[in-house]
């Protein structure tokens, strides 16, 4: 059975840092994309940043050059370390991983996900 832990959720101040980390376990293929959504209070879930397993990273506008997503591939492992963190930066944030069909990166996906963590940033 697929599992997705976060941890590293917190409260900071603003201009703070914290570095958010999703291990995975039970997988017998490795995820071919991993990432992480962030989800505002009372807003929708939208994507912050995902790593695929060659390496190749996708950032959404607002964390470009703030949020730096790495990946320990052996240990289906995704990290995010969030620098400059603002205010709007807070809610709850959920890794995932698309996992493909029988380990086949051409055939469809599955995704599983984490249950998420808290981020508070203060002004």
């Amino acid at each position: 059975q697929v599992q997705l832990v976060e941890s590293g959720g917190d409260s900071v101040q603003a201009g703070g840092s914290l570095r958010l980390s999703c291990v995975g376990s039970g997988m017998i293929f490795s995820p071919k994309i991993m990432g992480w959504y962030h989800q505002p209070p009372g807003s929708q879930r939208e994507l912050v940043a995902s790593i695929s397993r060659d390496g190749t990273t996708v950032y959404a506008d607002s964390v470009k050059g703030r949020f730096t997503i790495t990946r320990h591939n052996g240990e289906n492992t995704v990290y995010l370390q969030m620098d400059s963190l603002e205010p709007q930066d807070t809610g709850v944030y959920s890794c995932y991983a698309d996992i493909p069909n029988y380990g086949i990166d051409y055939l469809p996906v599955k995704t599983y996900w984490g249950q998420g963590t808290q981020v508070t940033v203060s002004s």
